[in-house]
């Protein structure tokens, strides 16, 4: 892999990460402002936008790397031999930065303060198993498709995956380290207290752990060239010439 192409990978995840988080928080802001004291009704209108826009993300960007956008699938899919360590090591910050960008970019959108730090905590027992569940879920729907060869379903597979998980889990299903260290920077409707982040990233991790095992008994035969297909893009994205 030349350098160019790597960086080019790198700078997917940034962006992809960024309209991530500026989905899900802008998303989160507009429900609240058009639905005020609905709280049902809010996570409805967030859980269809940001359905709807993982797709749309994933589309875009899959082709060029793969659009992980989450520390515990880049870990899960290099744990498999998808992609080097290296790659992990340059994907994750990428990550980390483009949902700070992207939570900026969602505050100014709707004329709050560029950043504002959320008092909204989340740390409960039923929050940790939530976003082990939540976490666990989405990599088994992810490389359960690439390991059986429809990886092409993954952008609609993964969005209604997480659209639903924003019903069934109390915490209304994170699954993302970097999603969940930007949503620190938005004090809104889609926000999580810093106190509450490492609870949430320590049971994402538990997830991609608990998922890895799952995969190796389900899928005893995959392959390095099957895990490198995670998302829909996987099986065409090769190197950009």
């Amino acid at each position: 892999m030349d350098g160019v192409t790597l960086w080019r990978r790198v700078s997917a995840e940034c962006l992809g990460s960024a309209f991530l988080a500026a989905v899900v928080i802008g998303s989160g802001i507009a429900a609240q402002r058009l639905s005020p004291g609905n709280p049902g009704l809010e996570l409805f209108e967030n859980a269809v936008a940001t359905g709807a826009g993982l797709f749309a993300i994933i589309v875009m960007f899959g082709p060029v790397s793969g659009a992980h956008l989450n520390p515990v699938v880049s870990i899960v899919d290099a744990v498999f031999g998808g992609i080097r360590w290296v790659t992990v090591c340059l994907y994750i910050p990428a990550q980390v930065l483009g949902c700070f960008i992207g939570a900026i970019v969602a505050n100014l959108m709707f004329g709050a303060r560029a950043i504002s730090i959320s008092t909204h905590h989340r740390a409960s027992a039923g929050h940790f198993l939530s976003e082990v569940v939540a976490t666990l879920g989405l990599l088994l729907v992810i490389f359960a498709l690439a390991r059986s060869g429809r990886s092409s379903g993954a952008p609609s597979a993964v969005g209604a995956y997480i659209a639903a998980a924003y019903f069934f889990t109390s915490s209304t299903s994170f699954a993302n380290p970097a999603i969940s260290v930007g949503r620190i920077f938005s004090n809104t409707f889609s926000g999580i207290a810093p106190s509450s982040v490492p609870s949430f990233v320590g049971a994402q991790l538990l997830g991609g752990l608990a998922a890895v095992l799952i995969l190796k008994f389900l899928y005893p035969g995959i392959t390095h060239a099957e895990a490198a297909n995670i998302l829909m893009a996987h099986d065409t994205a090769k190197e950009p010439r």
